[in-house]
């Protein structure tokens, strides 16, 4: 029987959850643990995504994301694919390691929201050292909620969830902790589990949440590129062992692929006579300008 396709929208958040197939645990260890949330900000910062919530169990992960207009399906594809490329290379295994397609849901209420955050936070309820003192477990949100903890791999939009409890920070993380101390056990939570294993509704939650802009027409987003960067990116991007244009066609062909969601194999014939490696770098290259430099930093906001 052919699976059901998966509910999505570009204006939508989703509770994730992926879990390992049952003869082997996800994370072997903290420092598999600590690798995820390294992916995590590798991924958020690639694809100019969001996580309000997160918890990594030994044989399941629940992430509350949004993609900000990015494909969840190729988020997450890019996600596991590199955690099971480092796992299987660590641990001298080969195969599968997650069991199936993710889970998701998406989001679609603020009720739903706060409760969903409380379910995440609330996973670690059932490690024994853990048990009423879940804020203190490492390898969740939850800590950095409470302010106990900081974000090392600073991956977690606390404000999203803790606006509407205060505009005072501690005020809000104070009754944010009350919140999720007070739905332990509550048909809501109870609700949460069940839906997160049945088929998906297909509708969506508009908020204060922040998008990208998504292009869906590359000549669109290159003369947009021109007027920003007032110079011609189109001869600039086919023109090759050029000093002088090598920054804008690495920057252009992040762009394309981040927000017009171009191929590499596309971004290939597009651009002509190169490789798929050479591609490849060309984008890391131009991840690299919009993190380092100016210019490349403030393009890109105003392209989105």
């Amino acid at each position: 029987m052919p699976r059901g396709a998966r509910q999505k929208s570009e204006n939508s958040t989703y509770h994730i959850m992926s879990r390992s197939i049952s003869e082997i645990d996800l994370f072997k260890s903290e420092e598999d643990k600590s690798y995820y949330l390294h992916l995590l900000k590798r991924y958020n910062e690639k694809y100019h995504c969001k996580i309000y919530a997160y918890s990594l169990m030994d044989n399941h992960v629940h992430l509350y994301i949004n993609p900000c207009g990015y494909d969840i399906s190729k988020y997450m594809l890019s996600l596991n694919t590199a955690y099971v490329s480092y796992f299987n290379r660590k641990h001298h295994r080969h195969g599968h390691l997650f069991q199936g397609r993710y889970a998701s849901k998406i989001v679609d209420t603020d009720a739903y929201s706060l409760t969903l955050s409380a379910y995440i936070h609330n996973n670690a309820k059932d490690l024994p050292q853990y048990a009423g003192r879940e804020q203190a477990y490492p390898y969740s949100s939850y800590g950095i909620y409470t302010g106990e903890r900081k974000d090392t791999y600073k991956i977690v939009d606390t404000q999203y969830l803790l606006r509407p409890f205060s505009k005072d920070k501690q005020k809000a993380r104070q009754k944010y902790a009350a919140f999720v101390a007070s739905v332990i056990g509550t048909e809501p939570l109870k609700n949460i589990d069940e839906d997160i294993s049945k088929a998906y509704t297909n509708n969506t939650y508009h908020s204060e949440k922040q998008s990208l802009i998504r292009y869906k027409d590359v000549n669109g987003l290159i003369k947009r590129v021109e007027h920003i960067l007032k110079e011609p990116t189109n001869i600039s991007l086919r023109t090759k062992h050029n000093r002088g244009t090598s920054k804008i066609r690495a920057f252009i062909t992040y762009v394309m692929r981040v927000l017009c969601d171009v191929s590499y194999k596309e971004l290939c014939q597009y651009i002509g006579n190169m490789s798929m490696s050479g591609v490849t770098r060309l984008t890391q290259e131009g991840f690299r300008l919009i993190q380092e430099e100016q210019k490349y930093k403030k393009a890109f906001a105003a392209l989105t």
